[in-house]
């Protein structure tokens, strides 16, 4: 009875039976404190101290809320959405009606795998993009698990194979946590070995295209933006615009600058008030539209941290570890496989694939050394591990914040339209691709 394996598989459980995702990793949380032994009072302590790790994420969705809908109340979604169109013809026919699916899901395909190295903002791109993208995507009964699948493509694939932005740290903690282990190797090598997990993730891709290719009805919805507001900027207004991308400019500028998400949405919001681009008496009814629209994944990030802490604390993710080791009985084969496994629950269970680098690599890199592996076989399983379960898991941000775009309008279930395709598509191949770079590297 491990707390990692029950208390991951009590949240998949329960999320998949729809129970809202907050109460599922709360439970599991519980049940996996209990199993690991902390008791009633230890695992409540470990819960209550894990959940202040989550506040700076939930705050940065929050303000990342009240920007975008800031953003939306000036006009420019709006005008960015007709030039699309405009750009991609609205004709009925066929013909335009797939060269303008293929226009759209390009260019969301292009800004997420910018986010992750030219223009490293990670997801705070997605309340921005997405949003006043859902019309045209109703227009064109895209299914929405697609653009799910694709939006979590660019968030994981860029950091697992290229050595820039989010990929140098990525592949940089790779390379630091097997030198430290006893296994000297460089970041280069990172690298290259991580060619064959990486095309794992793209025939994940063009099975997700191919899967949900037929058309899917959405209805129009509203998104929420005071009515009165949108009447006043329904006339697009040159300098209202040109403002509005000042302020995503400075935004995502200070994000870089600051590494952080609460100071780049709270600078675009500064500069929307310093032009009077948001008026001072819709601001408040504006950003706390914002704040809710983005709550939800908050409250799941902030209870997300609690489960991790819980479980960090059992002691139980370095004993399914071992216990994984002490299972493999020499074989190359199986090891890799085992491996492979437990990085999937562990980092399912962590929700971030750059924590669970080092929690595998002290028993992985011993234990794929004494089985005979090559320093890149070495790499590939500890990077693999590692990157298992971003994709699929319900406390990733890359399942979380493609959630936090698409049901801007109410239409798209986290677990089923996000979750579940992410994790079929993309943990199954990367898995088969990753056991067989162990095998030939």
């Amino acid at each position: 009875m491990n707390a990692v394996v029950i208390g991951v598989i009590l949240v998949l459980i329960l999320s998949l039976l729809r129970v809202n995702v907050v109460f599922s990793l709360i439970c599991g949380a519980i049940a996996g404190g209990l199993v690991g032994g902390l008791g009633t009072d230890g695992t409540l302590t470990a819960f209550t101290d894990g959940v202040g790790g989550g506040a700076e994420v939930a705050l940065s969705y929050a303000m990342l809320g009240g920007f975008a809908v800031a953003i939306a109340s000036t006009g420019l979604p709006e005008a960015m959405v007709r030039g699309i169109i405009s750009i991609s013809g609205k004709k009925e026919t066929a013909y335009s009606k797939k060269r303008s699916r293929a226009l759209v899901l390009i260019l969301i395909l292009l800004m997420a795998c910018l986010s992750q190295n030219a223009i490293p903002v990670h997801i705070a791109f997605i309340p921005l993009l997405i949003p006043p993208l859902l019309s045209i995507l109703n227009d064109l009964k895209i299914d929405r698990r697609l653009t799910a699948t694709i939006l979590t493509f660019g968030l994981v694939t860029p950091y697992m194979s290229l050595p820039v932005g989010y990929g140098e740290i990525f592949q940089g903690l790779v390379a630091s946590n097997i030198t430290s282990n006893g296994l000297e190797v460089t970041s280069n090598q990172v690298t290259k070995a991580m060619i064959f997990p990486a095309c794992g993730m793209i025939i994940g891709l063009l099975i997700a295209l191919f899967t949900y290719r037929k058309p899917r009805v959405y209805e129009d919805r509203e998104l929420p933006v005071p009515d009165e507001v949108k009447k006043e900027n329904s006339q697009f207004k040159v300098r209202t615009l040109i403002f509005s991308i000042l302020a995503i400019v400075a935004a995502l500028s200070v994000q870089i600058w600051t590494d952080s998400m609460i100071f780049g949405a709270l600078a675009g919001i500064v500069v929307l008030y310093a032009t009077g681009t948001l008026k001072w008496k819709e601001a408040d009814s504006i950003l706390t539209n914002g704040m809710r629209l983005m709550a939800f994944i908050g409250f799941v990030m902030i209870a997300a941290s609690g489960f991790a802490n819980v479980i960090g604390e059992t002691g139980d993710v370095e004993g399914l570890v071992e216990s994984a080791a002490n299972a493999i009985n020499g074989s190359q084969a199986l090891g890799a496989l085992l491996m492979l496994v437990v990085g999937l629950l562990v980092t399912m269970g962590i929700g971030s694939s750059f924590s669970t680098i080092p929690v595998i690599a002290t028993i992985f890199v011993p234990l794929a050394t004494e089985l005979g592996f090559s320093p890149l076989a070495v790499i590939a399983l500890v990077g693999t591990a590692g990157a298992l379960g971003d994709a699929g898991s319900p406390a990733s941000d890359s399942t979380l914040g493609p959630t936090a775009g698409l049901n801007a309008d109410g239409q798209h279930n986290h677990i089923w339209d996000s979750v579940v395709p992410t994790f079929l598509h993309y943990n199954l191949p990367v898995i088969a691709l990753g056991w067989i770079a162990a095998m030939v590297l």
